[in-house]
């Protein structure tokens, strides 16, 4: 794994690669008392040829100093963070599973570990990059989702910090989504906390919806973490002759889709079966010749070096 440091106001020293193992961190740290930390997820995918490549790390990099900004954090640069991960991915080469069996997933993480016993940003901060080999995301596989609308739980609020990666953000949707997993559901449909009635996102993903040939996705306003395979998704549908609107979207043209998909890094493109509100559930069009079927085989075509990058996303290292 990479590891770097610096103190407060000043930039990381130059970081390295040292053993995955535990790190040392005070009782005081902001990352343990104050939850002042934000993170990242990228892979690394082997080309049939052998060669390794990365996509938009570059973005991951900018994401992370926004998040790190609305937390009062020191962030890496972007060339650093990069290189990082750069480092990372050739360090866990061997991992790195064969073309079509998975990626390596790996996870960027700021913590601010310097004691603080007070609310304030933390006097130091420990960048580090971690790694794991991953085949799919659900373990059922590219089977539909079952998404479940949460009436009860939100996500976030105006003026939060929805739409950073902060890891603040992950602990308060595990009830929600451990209900709804033992109900069944694959994952919850979160909406606003204001009207209680706008669509905000899934648990761990963004979400689209299909109908006739417009793809409509709720807008980042804040509340809202603009994914990067959100983005790219974006990008590649309007390529594609798409309609693509970013926009505030109501739960009940949720129950009125034709198709539904969510994105997310670690699940690209997922395909929704069904989505269960306040007691009705509607299903959607399943098979090969679905919108998000020709999406997911697009983006991760370019992931893995099989279809044209026309976008210049993936980074090749050797």
């Amino acid at each position: 794994m990479y590891v770097a440091k610096c103190t407060r106001n000043e930039s990381f020293q130059q970081g390295r690669l040292s053993d995955y193992g535990n790190i040392e961190l005070s009782p005081a740290a902001g990352a343990l008392n104050y939850g002042q930390g934000v993170f990242e997820g990228t892979k690394a995918f082997r080309r049939e040829d052998g060669k390794i490549l990365l996509f938009r790390p570059e973005q991951n990099a900018i994401r992370m100093q926004i998040g790190a900004d609305r937390m009062c954090m020191e962030a890496p640069s972007i060339q650093q963070f990069v290189d990082a991960v750069k480092q990372t991915a050739l360090g866990n080469k061997r991992w790195i599973p064969p073309p079509g069996k998975g990626s390596l997933y790996m996870r960027p993480l700021l913590l601010g570990t310097g004691p603080t016993l007070g609310v304030a940003p933390a006097p130091e901060y420990t960048f580090l990059v971690y790694a794991s080999p991953v085949s799919t995301y659900f373990k059922d596989g590219m089977a539909p989702l079952n998404l479940y609308v949460s009436g009860e739980f939100h996500r976030t609020t105006r003026g939060g910090a929805g739409g950073v990666k902060s890891i603040t953000n992950y602990a308060p949707v595990m009830k929600a989504l451990l209900s709804a997993k033992e109900q069944g559901f694959s994952d919850v449909v979160y909406l606003d906390s204001v009207h209680k009635k706008y669509l905000e996102e899934v648990s761990t993903s963004n979400i689209f919806l299909v109908k006739s040939n417009v793809i409509s996705t709720p807008a980042t306003i804040g509340t809202i973490l603009e994914g990067i395979t959100r983005k790219s998704v974006i990008d590649i549908a309007r390529d594609l002759g798409y309609e693509v609107e970013e926009r505030s979207i109501e739960v009940d043209e949720l129950m009125e889709a034709e198709e539904v998909f969510t994105t997310g890094t670690a699940m690209s493109i997922g395909s929704v079966g069904s989505v269960t509100y306040n007691g009705k559930r509607v299903n959607y069009k399943t098979g090969d010749d679905l919108v998000s079927q020709k999406l997911y085989k697009t983006l991760v075509g370019i992931q893995v070096g099989k279809v044209e990058d026309k976008y210049n996303w993936v980074v090749q290292i050797d």
